[in-house]
């Protein structure tokens, strides 16, 4: 199965300027998913994310619709009045005859209507059905049964074309399902996917091409100096060592300044998301960190929600015991600094032997007392409904990572999503994820990976694969990811145990690295997050929407799609100085310092050569160009010989599959210095 991409839509230059001024003042967008303002999955990142670019460009008229939900309705929507007369006699309608249909205006606006997933899909079908005048667009995020396919352990990609998919789906009590989902692709005048290899997928399985691939971004905060999120990371890692200083009370027997962070996250498939993987890997590490005698220790997080009745006692037990040290500490602090201040006040230096009292020594000794304990540290914060079945803890018994003191690689389940409130990590998604040094993301089925793209808007360094849409999008974009903290594991030509092999050799390679290496690659990876902006990637969904008015209204509006030259596109180039692989790097001095600061105008190397981090992310920038939006402009009407609008842009009409794969240098462009 190929995975080329289209040239057209590749990459963000790609997409050329629009010649033609584009009128929207008597157009209207309706976006319909049942994720709005409704928290389920990634959908409604998408669209919470992607509000902001979208209300930019359509102002008042742009609608979301979406399920009522009254949890919803109070912490997510503000309730208004109609702006327009047309809406409130729309809604009114809708009210007092049971949304059986909609309104008109009396100017007839051009209509889009964007539907997310086949649940929504139902009111795309029926708008063709009944022969409504509005371009529509089909979004599948994931295909229904390509999901259902991979939880099933089937060799999924190597056998697209072969599936019977009507006895699948009917075998797997889905088939009216699958029949919305691919009625609603066949239908929709513009049919999109999030990624090629779910374009692909949605190819062979609902039996239409995509038209275009709109891919997931983010709202970018920058800061306004480099070390501004390197600031956060520290400050967010003592958060989670504070926990870990709990969690391991008794067996603390290891560096916590030689300690990394590493965490794979998401919703609780064990094949899918590649836990099965990370778990395997994690226990070739420990073999290799102890047989070489590695002071480096890691700590492996799985945040993925499961069944659980309660939290573990033990662990809400370490959490006290390290308070109790820290309220110990505390006490015997102030005793002897009013000692020391009762000293200096009549002008002699204290007697040291007589600052602590056998009272202090023995609330000391009490509290060291309180930190013994026999059994290992837990490996799960709560306790499991399924214990004896669950995926993550029989395989951690299989492999024998019990969080003994021998052990290099720690693991630590912690079955719930994180939140602020919590008495046992009290910190939300976002600062634990900034806290950590990797995330581990080995999924085998994930049309896009929100969970890797926002450790890249975070400066944190990921591991993604070859089967996700975010790790296919950033091989294309960079010419060495993992030189920028992207490491892409190849799951689609590997077998599992060579998928194994080479995750493993990416964290010990990671394990190896200076603390001046993972700064730097951090401040790369950081710089990334230009690509996953919305105000970039919101372009696709743009030409989409023109895509399905010029097919809806063709009297109206055109579109000319062309082939881009092969010359377009870009990628990142790779940096030009200090390779962060420590296989690829030599140190700047014979002694590596430990607590060096964050490296900006670093010492040359053995070659000469001088590190700038400000030169290099400036010549990283000037190579991805700021779209031009389309303005808002009067166009002469139809009936004077005109078009009301035209627009001649990059993206062809249909994804391309070569017949060969995506090679490691393609020809999306040449590499620019």
């Amino acid at each position: 199965m190929p995975l080329n991409r289209t040239l057209s839509v590749s990459s963000l230059p790609g997409l050329e300027d629009w010649e033609d001024e584009f009128d929207l003042e008597n157009t209207v967008l309706f976006e319909v998913a049942w994720e709005v303002a409704n928290k389920v999955g990634g959908i409604y990142t998408v669209l919470q994310t992607k509000a902001k670019v979208t209300g930019d460009e359509w102002g008042d008229n742009y609608y979301l619709v979406g399920p009522y939900t009254e949890q919803g309705v109070r912490t997510q929507v503000e309730l208004l009045e109609p702006p327009t007369p047309a809406l409130k006699r729309t809604l009114d309608s809708m009210n007092s005859k049971g949304c059986k249909f909609l309104a008109q205006s009396e100017e007839k606006p051009h209509v889009v209507a964007h539907f997310h997933e086949w649940l929504a899909g139902i009111g795309l079908c029926l708008c063709r059905a009944r022969r409504l005048p509005v371009a529509t667009i089909f979004t599948t995020h994931a295909t229904l049964l390509g999901r259902y396919l991979c939880a099933g352990a089937v060799d999924f990609y190597n056998n697209l074309e072969n599936f019977n998919v009507d006895k699948e789906a009917g075998e797997r009590q889905i088939y009216h399902r699958y029949c919305m989902e691919r009625a609603a692709a066949h239908c929709a005048h513009v049919f999109t996917t999030v990624s090629q290899i779910t374009a692909i997928e949605a190819q062979h399985l609902l039996k239409r091409k995509p038209d275009i691939v709109t891919p997931n971004g983010l709202n970018v905060k920058k800061f306004s100096a480099m070390h501004e999120f390197q600031n956060l990371h520290a400050q967010s890692k003592a958060r989670i060592q504070e926990f870990v200083r709990g969690h391991f009370y008794g067996h603390l027997d290891f560096n916590l300044d030689k300690t990394l962070y590493f965490f794979i996250a998401g919703r609780y498939e064990f094949s899918n998301k590649g836990a099965d993987v990370f778990l395997e890997a994690l226990a070739r590490l420990n073999y290799l960190l102890r047989v070489n005698g590695s002071e480096q220790t890691v700590v492996a997080f799985f945040i993925m929600p499961a069944r659980t009745n309660n939290f573990n006692v033990e662990t809400l037990k370490g959490q006290a015991v390290r308070k109790q040290l820290w309220d110990t500490a505390n006490t015997v602090k102030e005793k002897f600094g009013r000692k020391l201040y009762e000293s200096l006040l009549v002008g002699s230096l204290p007697d040291m032997n007589k600052m602590l009292d056998k009272e202090d020594f023995t609330m000391m000794k009490r509290a060291i007392f309180a930190t013994q304990r026999q059994s290992f540290p837990p490996v799960c914060t709560h306790n499991m409904l399924d214990d004896s079945s669950d995926p993550i803890l029989t395989t951690i018994r299989r492999i024998g990572l019990f969080n003994s003191s021998a052990d290099r690689v720690k693991v630590i389940f912690h079955p719930e999503f994180l939140s602020s409130t919590s008495p046992l990590l009290p910190v939300d998604y976002e600062e634990f994820v900034r806290g950590c040094h990797l995330g581990v993301f080995p999924s085998y089925y994930e049309p896009w990976g929100y969970t890797p793209a926002e450790c890249t808007v975070m400066g944190i360094p990921s591991v993604s694969t070859n089967l996700s849409g975010f790790g296919c999008f950033m091989e294309e974009h960079i010419a060495d990811p993992s030189a920028y903290g992207i490491y892409i594991l190849d799951r689609r030509f590997r077998g599992l145990d060579d998928s194994c092999s080479q995750l493993t050799s990416f964290l010990y390679s990671f394990c190896q690295q200076s603390r001046r290496q993972r700064i730097i690659q951090r401040n790369r990876t950081e710089r990334l997050s230009d690509l996953l902006d919305w105000k970039y990637l919101g372009r696709y969904y743009m030409c989409a929407r023109h895509m399905a008015l010029a097919k809806a209204f063709p009297e109206h509006f055109t579109y000319e799609p062309h082939e881009a030259e092969a010359t377009q596109g870009y990628r990142y180039p790779r940096p030009a100085s200090v390779p962060p692989s420590p296989s690829l790097s030599r140190h700047s001095s014979p002694h590596q310092s430990e607590d060096e600061e964050e490296p900006r105008d670093g010492p040359p190397d053995e070659d000469g050569e001088r590190y700038d981090e400000d030169e290099e992310a400036a010549k990283d920038r000037r190579n991805i160009r700021a779209p031009e939006w389309p303005r808002r402009a009067s166009c002469t009407s139809s009936t004077g010989g005109s078009k009301r609008g035209s627009v001649d842009t990059a993206p062809s009409s249909s994804v391309s599959t070569p017949s060969e794969p995506l090679s490691p240098a393609s020809s999306l462009g040449e590499e620019r210095n």
